[in-house]
């Protein structure tokens, strides 16, 4: 009772409810930045590593097209999150995206060849001096594991392997010159590159000499920016000249197929 005389009205506390098991899910269970048919970001980038495989290792030939439909069956994700992937790779300009006509696997073109291994000329070259002035004992000892995998997957038959290893080694001399803009512009070019070595290199070799790449680490390690800047020149147009660019017709790939497990 109250200084009023009022008696005062108890109310039962209910207990909380337990959360529903959908409550739950989204609470705990499920990963972050996930959407509807399991989008989420590292699903997204597991199909986009899918699909750039089969790309680099021509399973997925060029000017096959690439319906968001069939991708998103394949998947089990949404046509939104496949248009999200499609432009990512179309970022990296290996695949073509048209109006009306959607997507499909970016077919390089004679002079497109030439322009890409030109403008890696221009740059790649020009770095060198400035990578041989800065090389670590540390960088010498990680670039020379980079190209002994190279020659591994080469051995072994892995071109795909070999293609992405080659490129992951001229985005990293690319890198240890410090000018961040153009080891960007680099790894593009290298992307661009795979496709070109994918589809029109000849198998078992990349175009240049398997200790290619170890030869220019000696004189990048000695300090010789001027060797190292003749040598990526002939090794580039080595590339280059060993290219065999055939045109082939667009098909429409068994998606499934191709992406079973």
């Amino acid at each position: 009772m109250d200084s009023r005389g009022a008696v005062p009205i108890m109310t039962e506390r209910k207990p909380a409810s337990p959360p529903l098991p959908a409550q739950a899910d989204k609470a705990h269970d499920r990963p972050a930045r996930r959407g509807k048919n399991g989008d989420g970001a590292e699903r997204h980038d597991a199909i986009y590593r899918s699909i750039s495989d089969a790309i680099i290792e021509h399973r997925l030939k060029p000017g096959a097209r690439l319906r968001e439909d069939a991708l998103s069956e394949v998947f089990g994700v949404s046509r939104t999150g496949i248009r999200k992937i499609l432009q990512r790779l179309a970022l990296e300009q290996l695949v073509t995206l048209t109006p009306r006509r959607g997507a499909s696997v970016t077919r390089p073109t004679a002079d497109e060849a030439k322009d890409v291994f030109e403008a890696r000329q221009m740059v790649e070259c020009g770095l060198m001096p400035e990578v041989a002035r800065r090389i670590t004992a540390a960088d010498v000892r990680e670039l020379r594991d980079m190209a002994s995998r190279e020659r591994r997957a080469l051995r072994a038959g892995e071109q795909s392997v070999a293609i992405k290893l080659s490129a992951a080694f001229h985005e990293r001399l690319a890198k240890l010159s410090g000018n961040a803009t153009l080891a960007e512009f680099v790894a593009r070019l290298c992307s661009r590159s795979s496709l070109i070595l994918a589809v029109y290199g000849s198998a078992g070799h990349l175009g240049c000499e398997s200790h290619d790449h170890d030869e220019l680490i000696r004189f990048l390690e000695e300090g010789n920016g001027e060797r190292a800047k003749a040598f990526m020149s002939r090794h580039l147009k080595t590339i280059e000249s060993s290219l065999s660019i055939v045109e082939e017709a667009d098909e429409v790939p068994d998606l499934h197929s191709i992406f079973s497990a």
